[in-house]
């Protein structure tokens, strides 16, 4: 475990040791940070006009209802852009550097270096969502919202992004190059995205199946803060397999 610490470490100090690791969290923090401030400003409007005009059927304004959903919705379309710009220097870096082949040789075992590359990739994402946290301090400051609402957004956006890396991860191991690493993710995540608007369309137990699979299915709910053990265990699932796969392709690299 300690040797696997150790490499996450390493691969979280790279992160900030590299000008990419840098753009994209002032990258994520300028989206974050506009994105809430439109939602806000939108819902300062509503709450105006409901304040006018209490007759004109607009309804009560919630924050719960309104800015939560809306900006932890639109993190994760961020996160799912992102997150292959994160995951696709895990391997293609070293294989590139041929670094791989010391790794390889020395006495870590293939889960070592699998778990220890995602750790440090999921350490980088926390370090993100971190970054999130004065937004929620404002929101404290201006209203009262529902902490429980809050909590399971961040953990059903975890979960969704750790998901979204381990892909990335697993594209990373198969190339040299970072940019072929990246598209690849990013295409097949995008199918994974959209899965649950094309099983909506189909009937019968392909539709289900479509909607399962889909990665953005099981975070409608957590975000409501209704946990399911079927969600929790759909992405755990999620990221053992691409997890276990990683592992298998490095595996083979010691025999290449």
């Amino acid at each position: 475990m300690t040797r696997t610490l150790a490499i996450a470490r390493r691969e979280l100090e790279a992160y900030f040791a590299t000008a990419i690791g840098w753009l994209v969290l002032c990258g994520f923090v300028f989206l974050t940070g506009l994105i809430f401030a439109l939602i806000l400003t939108d819902l300062s409007l509503q709450a105006a006009e409901t304040a006018t005009n209490p007759y004109g059927g607009g309804g009560s304004v919630s924050v719960n209802e309104h800015l939560l959903p809306g900006f932890f919705g639109t993190t994760s379309v961020i996160l799912l852009l992102i997150s292959p710009a994160i995951s696709m220097r895990l391997f293609s870096e070293d294989l590139k550097q041929r670094s791989m082949e010391l790794l390889l040789s020395s006495p870590l075992s293939s889960v070592e270096i699998v778990l220890g590359k995602y750790l440090g990739a999921v350490g980088f994402l926390a370090v993100m969502l971190a970054s999130t946290l004065h937004y929620i301090a404002l929101l404290a400051w201006l209203s009262t919202p529902d902490w429980t609402l809050v909590l399971a957004n961040y953990a059903a956006t975890f979960l969704m992004a750790s998901a979204f890396l381990a892909v990335g991860m697993l594209t990373s191991a198969f190339t040299r190059s970072q940019l072929i690493a990246l598209v690849i993710s990013f295409g097949f995540l995008l199918v994974l995205w959209f899965l649950s608007g094309i099983g909506a369309l189909a009937t019968g137990p392909v539709g289900e199946v479509l909607g399962y699979v889909s990665v953005l299915s099981h975070s409608e709910d957590l975000g409501r803060g209704l946990l399911h053990l079927k969600d929790i265990a759909y992405y755990l699932t999620f990221i053992g397999f691409f997890l276990f796969a990683t592992h298998q392709r490095v595996e083979a690299m010691r025999w290449e």
